[in-house]
C-alpha cells in the first residue's frame, strides 16, 4: 500500500512546533483537554484480574477503541482529544486502561506491555457485547504496538473489526528503548522509569515472595528495569527476548486489516526500524505515513483544538 512521504501535516504545522521536543512536551504537559462524560466499568478478566474501561455509546453502528501509551491512561490529553473528536463525528468510544493504569492497581503480578493483545481482545469482546456493528482501533505509542500486534497475531479476527491506526508506534521496541538513552531523550526515559519503579514497589508489597525486589533500588534505566522485572514478570528470557517478541515488526506481515501507521521522522521516541518503508510499500494492508514533523503523540494543528492524529484517523477510516 502507499508509503506517504509527503504528508499533508507538514503543510499545516505551526512553525513553532517544528521542534520535536517542544511539540512532544507541549502535547503531554501543557495542552489540556477534558475527558468526555464516560461510563466507567470494571471488566473482570478470565485470569481473575480486571481492566477499567471508560466508554460512551451514542451510536451502535460504529465505535473506536482507544489504546493509551506506556504509563498512560484513558484520561490522557491525547486520548481525550481523540475521543471528543470521534464523539462529535457520531462514533461511540471505548477508552481502556491497561492493568495498573487508570488510578487502580491490578490484582495479579503481571502488568502490561507492547504485546498485551489478550487484554485488548477482552476490551474488543466487551464492546461487541454492546451490539457495536463496526469497530475501529486507534493506538498511541505502546497502544499502537498493541493494535498492530493484535491485528497481526490473532488468527481469526471478527469481521466487525474494520481497521486500525497506530500513532507514534515503536515498530521495533529495542530501537525505541535505545533512542530514549540519547541526549535530552533521557528526560522522557527518567519519567517512565520513575513511574514504573513506583508500581514495582507496590507489587513488592503485594507479592513479596515473587522475586528479589531489592533490585528495585538499582533501577536507573530501561535496560536494568526490563532485564530484572519486565521480562521475568511477563515470561520472557531477558530484555532482548522481550523487545524482539513484542515488537510489531514481528507481526506486521500477517496483518489483514487496513492499518495506517503515522510515525513522524522527528519523533524522539523512535529509532531505526520504526519506519518500515519497504515492508509497507509491498504490503496489501499497511499504509505508512512519515511526516517530517509531529514529535511523539503530538501533531498539533494550527487553529484547531484537535491533533492531526485523530483528524487523519477519521480520514483514513472514511477512505476504506
Amino acid at each position: 500500500m502507499p508509503y506517504i512521504q509527503d504528508s499533508k501535516y507538514d503543510i499545516s504545522i505551526p512553525f513553532w512546533h517544528k521542534n520535536a521536543h517542544f511539540s512532544t512536551i507541549y502535547a503531554a504537559k501543557v495542552k489540556r483537554f477534558s475527558s468526555p462524560n464516560y461510563i466507567r466499568e470494571k471488566l473482570e478478566l478470565q485470569d481473575g484480574d480486571f481492566l477499567n474501561i471508560d466508554y460512551k455509546i451514542q451510536n451502535n453502528d460504529k465505535a473506536v477503541i482507544l489504546c493509551h501509551g506506556l504509563e498512560g491512561n484513558s484520561q490522557r490529553t491525547y486520548i481525550n482529544s481523540c475521543s471528543d473528536y470521534f464523539l462529535k463525528q457520531d462514533f461511540s468510544v471505548f477508552a481502556w486502561n491497561n492493568r495498573s493504569c487508570g488510578g487502580e492497581m491490578n490484582r495479579l503480578p503481571r502488568l502490561y506491555h507492547h504485546g498485551t493483545i489478550e487484554d485488548l481482545d477482552e476490551v474488543i469482546q466487551f464492546a461487541l457485547t454492546k451490539d457495536i456493528q463496526e469497530i475501529y482501533l486507534i493506538g498511541f505509542s505502546m497502544g499502537g504496538a498493541q493494535v498492530m500486534n493484535y491485528l497481526g497475531r490473532i488468527p481469526e479476527i471478527d469481521s466487525r473489526i474494520k481497521a486500525g491506526v497506530a500513532v507514534s508506534v515503536p515498530v521495533e521496541v529495542k530501537a525505541s528503548a535505545d533512542s530514549l538513552k540519547k541526549g535530552f531523550n533521557q528526560v522522557y526515559m527518567k519519567n517512565f522509569v520513575n513511574d514504573l519503579t513506583r508500581k514495582l514497589k507496590e507489587k513488592s508489597q503485594q507479592f513479596p515472595e515473587l522475586m528479589d525486589w531489592n533490585k528495585i533500588k538499582n533501577i536507573n534505566n530501561f535496560d536494568y528495569l526490563d532485564d530484572n522485572f519486565t521480562a521475568p514478570i511477563h515470561g520472557f528470557e531477558d530484555r532482548n527476548d522481550y523487545y524482539f517478541k513484542v515488537s510489531p515488526a514481528r507481526s506486521m506481515e500477517k496483518i489483514k486489516k487496513p492499518v495506517l501507521v503515522l510515525n513522524a521522522l522527528d519523533d524522539p521516541f523512535l529509532g531505526e526500524g520504526c519506519f518500515p518503508i519497504q515492508l509497507a510499500t509491498n504490503h496489501s494492508f499497511i499504509h505508512l505515513e512519515t511526516p517530517k514533523y509531529g514529535g511523539h503523540c503530538a501533531y498539533p494543528v494550527k487553529n484547531s483544538i484537535y491533533s492531526y492524529a485523530e483528524i487523519r484517523a477519521l480520514e483514513f477510516f472514511k477512505s476504506l
